[in-house]
């Protein structure tokens, strides 16, 4: 490969506070457009903004979750460019001294680790939201503007270039998603754009250390957009240094349908923004007892229990980051083993036909029908003999379902494992006097004739024999050792 990819990632995502973060309009996504609305966030003449207190404890958590180190006296700067999103035109964000810095988080991509530094993390105002007419911005006649996502707050976390390829720009995101997810500052559902990602990229020779020229892809709203977006750039890049073109520094759009990365705008630079302190806030000063609170309230992050998932419940790795993957799952898991089930039974149903249920319905572990303690006890039943694993696959879509115990479920449907070796060996006589052909076929020597007459049984007794106890009397009669 003649190119090296380098990507430095600006993950937005909006905090699940109900006000905002300079007034107190709502912030729940879908209203009518432009009824979240005040002077305040409208930036109307002669309002003053007050901060919300709820988003610098959603700060400390995040910067303290991805190793940062948090600056006790940081402050808001005005940052200014004309955009129609923009009431005020200027958005009150962080520049030089924003509240949490240096930190740090491991990804893994095809079984290597790789250490993505952050270079800061800041709180700011979200713009407000272009409705265009067309697709895309570049396919759009005119557009509308819905200003009730303006002033939302914002935390900005900003990497350092150190993500080489699309699955690994993927693999941030979706780890920084899953902490932000554990930690409960914010939905990060990126179809609503509470989770925005802008890619800057660039390509260089390998072995060079010199930074190309970056362009930059706004707003992408998915895992597999940014991913695609940053394997096209890349390849564009390199395609036009080839060609002896040289890489304008721009903003561009990614347009999904074509799977392309068009021009937009030419990309600001720095001191373009004209920033300043922000006159109408006072610094914000971090004390030591601040800091540990926020520490202090910090959940077991991914990481952690992944490796707990391991040590503790002797998962495999791959199923321990299955399930750790979103809280609600992981949560559900310990649930389920507080409740009595054995961790790798329980993992096994929720990672087969639980997980099946649950993506078929759109709905999390924590929405389930299936309660973990409900799981546990079908679990248990299995444990002591009363039902079998084929029974249980009925009981656990009854449970789905119904919302009903498995006990209840199991006497309701008359579902008890027969277990009576007399009840069972009158099927066993009658299977056998009705299939001569498979019993001439296993006394030949073909031994898989025995597994069609396990299943005649099952399904004389409607699945309810218990199959250890099928298996030895057909083995005896076959045998003929009854």
């Amino acid at each position: 490969m003649k190119y090296e990819t380098v990507v430095g990632l600006e993950v937005h995502t909006e905090l699940k506070t109900k006000s905002k973060i300079f007034c107190g309009c709502s912030t729940e996504f879908g209203g009518d457009q432009n009824t979240h609305v005040c002077p305040v966030c409208l930036g109307l003449p002669g309002v003053l903004p007050v901060l919300n207190k709820k988003v610098v404890e959603y700060a400390l958590r995040v910067g303290l979750a991805l190793n940062c180190e948090i600056v006790k006296f940081n402050k808001f700067d005005r940052k200014n460019y004309y955009y129609p999103d923009l009431p005020k035109n200027f958005q009150t964000s962080q520049y030089d001294l924003p509240i949490c810095l240096n930190g740090h988080l491991d990804v893994e991509v095809d079984g290597q680790t790789r250490r993505i530094r952050i270079t800061r993390i800041h709180m700011e105002e979200d713009a407000g939201k272009l409705v265009h007419s067309g697709n895309t911005i570049s396919t759009s006649d005119s557009s509308n503007v819905d200003y009730n996502r303006t002033g939302v707050p914002l935390l900005e976390i900003v990497s350092e270039p150190d993500i080489r390829s699309g699955a690994e720009a993927r693999a941030y995101v979706e780890k920084l998603r899953s902490i932000l997810k554990y930690l409960d500052v914010s939905d990060v559902r990126m179809e609503e754009g509470s989770l925005r990602c802008d890619a800057n990229i660039s390509v260089r020779l390998m072995g060079e250390t010199k930074l190309g020229t970056k362009t930059e892809i706004k707003n992408m709203n998915s895992l597999t957009a940014l991913q695609k977006g940053v394997e096209y750039e890349a390849i564009r890049q390199a395609e036009a240094l080839e060609d002896g073109e040289a890489i304008v520094q721009e903003t561009r759009t990614w347009d999904d349908a074509k799977g392309q990365t068009l021009s937009m705008r030419k990309k600001e630079a720095e001191n373009d923004y004209r920033y300043f302190p922000e006159p109408d806030l006072v610094p914000i000063v971090i004390s030591d007892e601040m800091i540990e609170a926020a520490r202090q309230s910090l959940p077991e992050l991914p990481d952690a229990k992944q490796a707990r998932f391991v040590e503790q419940y002797g998962l495999s790795d791959e199923d321990s980051i299955t399930l750790t993957a979103l809280r609600e799952t992981a949560d559900y898991l310990d649930a389920a083993v507080k409740a009595g089930a054995d961790a790798k039974t329980a993992a096994n149903w929720m990672l087969g036909d639980l997980s099946k249920m649950v993506n078929e319905n759109n709905l999390t572990f924590a929405q389930a029908p299936v309660s973990p303690e409900n799981l546990a006890a079908m679990i248990g039943l299995i444990d002591k003999g009363t039902i079998s694993g084929k029974i249980a696959k009925k009981v656990i879509v009854s449970m789905w379902e119904t919302g009903k115990d498995p006990d209840t479920i199991v006497k309701e449907q008359g579902l008890v494992q027969i277990t009576d070796t007399g009840a069972i060996e009158a099927i066993v006589k009658e299977v056998i006097a009705n299939n001569p052909k498979s019993v001439e076929d296993f006394n030949s020597g073909k031994g898989k004739a025995i597994g069609f007459l396990v299943g005649q049984v099952m399904k004389a007794s409607k699945g309810r024999a218990n199959p250890g106890v099928v298996n030895e009397l057909l083995q005896k009669y076959l045998k003929g050792e009854a």
